[in-house]
């Protein structure tokens, strides 16, 4: 069994073909799909999802930093209140910054930060972390605010040896390793040789990112076989290890039941 755990596969670019998407990750082994949340408006979605696929899909709550904008403190007020109401959320995320599109809104994007991490101390959840150029002003933060009680995972790493270090140093934090791992350009095979494979959970982050050969075009959940064959590659170990070893680490994370 693969876990993605890292999927938008409530979006609208699923309308046309969620259901044969889902079934097709299912049949490719990929049988438990975890749920990022964008905003207020993604979450009715995201449930509809979750209330059909119950043994396969998983909500998490939260507010993605690419969405904080001058109504943030709203925005985290009705994803609370639906927080509350959730019984199966497994997760707060996806959070964090990104300093890539904008930067209006830097300070905003740090308040929300913190006040999402301590709903997850709150709640004993996770968090799923969104880091896009943005590894200082998050390490800045969680170097204050990180403890016994925070985990959580670096969605999408893909980031130096040295900030995979200082991430493995908080103690309870993974590397989320995605299609970008595939690509020609990419560093991550290099940076990955200094990671553990038990610093590592798999996902995709569909439809974004998409592995080789699918570069360009929709990504989707059944796609993460191709990240565990790169990992084969990088680790020299048996596809069946790495299949093995990253699902005990999100299964420990989540706290999922298999």
């Amino acid at each position: 069994m693969i876990i993605d755990t890292h999927t938008h596969l409530y979006v609208e670019q699923f309308d046309e073909d969620r259901d044969q998407v889902v079934k097709r990750a299912i049949e490719s082994g990929v049988e438990k799909m975890l749920l990022p949340n964008i905003d207020s408006s993604t979450i009715d979605r995201m449930m509809d999802l979750v209330h059909k696929y119950p043994k396969n899909c998983y909500p998490m709550l939260g507010l993605h930093p690419g969405n904080v904008n001058a109504d943030f403190e709203i925005e985290l007020k009705v994803i609370r209140e639906r927080l509350n109401a959730v019984s199966n959320c497994i997760a707060i995320g996806e959070i964090g910054m990104d300093l890539y599109w904008d930067k209006t809104f830097v300070e905003q994007q740090k308040i929300a930060f913190r006040e999402q991490i301590a709903w997850a101390k709150e709640l004993d959840l996770p968090i799923v972390i969104h880091a896009r150029e943005a590894f200082q002003e998050i390490f800045q933060i969680l170097d204050e605010l990180n403890d016994e009680q925070l985990s959580g995972v670096f969605h999408c790493f893909t980031g130096t040896e040295e900030e995979a270090k200082h991430i493995q140093e908080y103690g309870n934090f993974k590397l989320g390793i995605g299609g970008v791992v595939t690509y020609k350009k990419s560093e991550l095979p290099e940076v990955l040789k200094t990671v553990p494979l038990e610093a590592i959970i798999l996902e995709t982050d569909s439809p974004y990112l998409p592995p080789v050969p699918y570069r360009g075009k929709r990504n989707e959940s059944d796609y993460i076989n191709l990240v565990a064959d790169k990992l084969v590659d990088i680790y020299g170990v048996s596809r069946n290890e790495i299949e093995m070893v990253t699902t005990a680490n999100a299964v420990e994370l989540f706290q999922l039941t298999v």
